[in-house]
């Protein structure tokens, strides 16, 4: 496994991250324990959750997914094998939201109680808060840090305006920079990540961990028709979202693709994401070990110019 690095954190990561927000809520904890012993058998180290998955679900308060991970450590032994991701910032009720300093304290001991572990190795702001100075909410990771509690700290869902300001903030101040970004972007979704995001990452060497890289499924031509939403719990937002004639086209041009290489749709489009400039580490999730497997062999996939040309001209927009 070719490790990379997460900005100039010092952490190596898998080049592909799995995306907890399935632990606890689609895959049940029997399901979630398979899935993250398979991905550390196969060589991947990088895991990414949030203290918020998976409030949104019915009966569900947030922390289902970190609980999940936090008793799959205790009984598996394996926290030295991963890089552990989470986010703080959501709104997880009763007032807990945002980046406030007080706040942040809270939040990650939550975590870290919910986690079973001493430390989080990337700590992401999950959403920008503007109603707090960059410096204040830098400076309580800054704390966390030296306090041995967090080894680096990410930005999720910031503009590149927002990011190019906290970077600066950090560099003026002496304050832990943000080392990685966790933007939306794959086939479908790419013009706000590509138009500034991206330079911007690449010219202060910014990990980009993006999420949806399957676009909630899409991609893996799952939904086709609008009959296919039925097909799982996120179906209708899915093909309300990306069943149009773009994404047909997208789809046509990655069966096109997947064919000459023997591979699957959703395959290719992890492939696509891997060879994009900044790119660190698209997060994907998964709610079997066989769609892991396929995910995994996706970072095998090394395309040439013709099929990158070929995808990128079906995801052109306008």
């Amino acid at each position: 496994m070719q490790l990379r690095s997460l900005g100039r954190s010092g952490l190596q990561v898998s080049p592909l991250c799995f995306g907890g927000n399935v632990f606890g809520w689609t895959a049940d904890e029997a399901t979630s324990f398979a899935l993250l012993d398979a991905w550390v058998d196969a060589g991947f180290n990088f895991i990414d959750t949030a203290d918020v998955y998976s409030r949104w679900a019915p009966g569900h308060t947030g922390g289902e997914s970190e609980s999940v991970i936090g008793r799959w450590l205790k009984r598996s032994g394996k926290r030295h094998h991963i890089v552990l991701a989470t986010k703080v910032g959501k709104d997880m009720g009763d007032g807990k939201v945002g980046l406030r300093p007080a706040y942040i304290r809270q939040a990650v001991e939550a975590s870290l109680q919910r986690l079973q572990t001493d430390h989080i190795d990337l700590y992401q702001s999950h959403d920008d808060d503007t109603t707090v100075p960059l410096a204040d909410t830098l400076g309580a990771y800054a704390d966390l840090i030296r306090a041995g509690k967090v080894r680096a700290i990410g930005a999720s869902n910031y503009s590149a305006a927002r990011l190019q300001e906290a970077l600066q903030t950090s560099e003026r101040l002496g304050l832990p920079r943000y080392e990685s970004l966790q933007p939306l972007f794959n086939l479908y979704d790419r013009a706000v990540f590509e138009d500034a995001l991206q330079p911007l990452c690449v010219q202060q060497q910014v990990g980009v961990i993006n999420f949806y890289a399957l676009a909630a499924g899409f991609l893996t031509g799952k939904y086709r028709t609008a009959a296919d939403a039925a097909k799982s719990a996120r179906g209708a937002n899915t093909t309300a979202k990306y069943l149009n004639d773009r994404g047909l086209r997208i789809l046509a041009a990655l069966d096109a693709v997947a064919q000459r290489y023997n591979a699957t749709p959703g395959q290719v489009a992890v492939a696509w994401q891997m060879m994009q400039p900044g790119i660190t580490a698209p997060i994907a999730s998964a709610t079997s070990v066989a769609q892991l497997h396929e995910l995994v062999t996706a970072t095998q996939l090394q395309l040439d110019s013709d099929a990158l040309a070929q995808l990128d001209a079906a995801s052109a927009q306008g």
